[in-house]
């Protein structure tokens, strides 16, 4: 399984979510877990989503997530489970 850790966060407005969702269904992108809040009118999510069964290159969904960020006024990054465990590691 090939995970990958993406972050959205921004103002909150109607639809974050289901764009983001969309986005990762239209390109065979499961989501394994998934946690989001609210804090005064700031949104933010927290996904793991298994990558395996997707064509795109991972380059290619950075850069898309990057642009449907811009789009939807929100700031959404990916990182591979490995790279962010190494970041992480105390």
């Amino acid at each position: 399984m090939k995970k990958t850790i993406i972050t959205v966060v921004g103002k909150d407005t109607v639809g974050i979510i289901a764009k983001v969702c969309t986005y990762l269904a239209d390109n065979g992108i499961n989501i394994l877990d998934i946690s989001q809040t609210i804090v005064q009118d700031y949104f933010n999510m927290m996904m793991i989503v298994d990558t395996n069964q997707t064509s795109k290159d991972f380059g290619d969904m950075v850069r898309e997530l990057d642009e449907l960020g811009e789009r939807i006024g929100v700031i959404i990054k990916c990182q591979k489970e490995e790279i962010f465990n190494q970041m992480h590691r105390l």
